[in-house]
């Protein structure tokens, strides 16, 4: 990233990415302005974070059918059914942590891995950052795996950049945040479920997606794994034009959630009348 004061702006101002704001904002604009949030916004709210669980477990290698989450119980087993329980518990308990965001990302990062692994891996490892040879499973994500010390680094810069500020659009914050876990994967599990539950934060926490109704999780896995990692090779590379194709990745996730956010708004008005 850029070594101006505000890095966050800088990246705001590349090719393409202005288009890409735009864009999103007017998708949030377009659902928020729907009738049926004038109402029915919690149900709204509900089936989003619902939908947006279930295509962040679907990029960790969970694909199931929303009808298929929406009635299964029992997420305590391995394998798949342990994946969509981790995203359906950081779908929830992401909202809980937004006035923590802004006091210690650090802290709520940590908050996330935990309550993803749900007490089902080793204590010792949950909520902290990989120590030196602490191996790491993270589905779908094939790139260069940086080491401990990077990683201590890196994440602290990022928590520092976070609490400075910036005037950078929640769009490129967001994107900079969820692309810098997944390049980081500093926890041993659950990475990219925590990085995804992250970038909610950022979106609802910065008054984009108030209500949490735009999931972008709900786009990304609309577009699909490959695009996904993709996207994510481009981040890695650090190019102006890497980071560029990143943002707008990030971009249409968020539209695609808006989208559907809008056919629910649809499905409910629908069955209201």
């Amino acid at each position: 990233m850029s070594t101006t004061a505000d890095p966050l702006a800088a990246l705001a101002a590349l090719p393409g990415v202005a288009d890409s704001v735009d864009a999103v904002r007017e998708a949030v604009d377009r659902v928020y302005g729907h009738r049926v949030m004038r109402r029915r916004s919690n149900e709204v709210t509900s089936e989003a974070a619902l939908r947006g669980a279930r295509g962040s477990a679907a990029l960790a290698g969970a694909d199931w059918a929303l009808e298929e989450v929406r009635r299964r119980s029992d997420f305590g087993s391995e394998g798949e059914p342990r994946t969509v329980g981790a995203a359906l518990r950081l779908t929830a308990e992401a909202g809980q942590l937004l006035s923590v965001w802004r006091q210690s990302p650090l802290r709520v990062l940590a908050r996330l891995h935990l309550v993803a692994a749900g007490g089902t891996e080793v204590a010792d490892t949950v909520g902290r950052p990989r120590l030196a040879g602490e191996p790491v499973e993270e589905p779908l994500i094939e790139l260069t795996l940086p080491d401990a010390d990077e990683v201590a680094g890196r994440l602290d810069g990022l928590a520092r950049l976070l609490l400075a500020g910036s005037q950078a659009p929640a769009l490129v914050t967001a994107a900079v945040v969820h692309g810098e876990l997944l390049a980081l994967r500093p926890f041993g599990s659950y990475n990219g479920l925590v990085a995804r539950a992250a970038e909610r934060i950022v979106l609802v926490g910065s008054g984009l997606d108030p209500k949490s109704i735009c999931a972008a999780e709900v786009g990304h896995a609309e577009l699909g794994a490959a695009a996904y990692a993709e996207a994510l090779k481009g981040y890695v590379s650090g190019t102006p034009e890497g980071m560029a194709a990143w943002i707008a990745q990030c971009g249409r996730a968020v539209e695609l959630g808006a989208r559907e956010s809008t056919a629910v708004c649809e499905a409910l008005q629908r069955g209201a009348a």
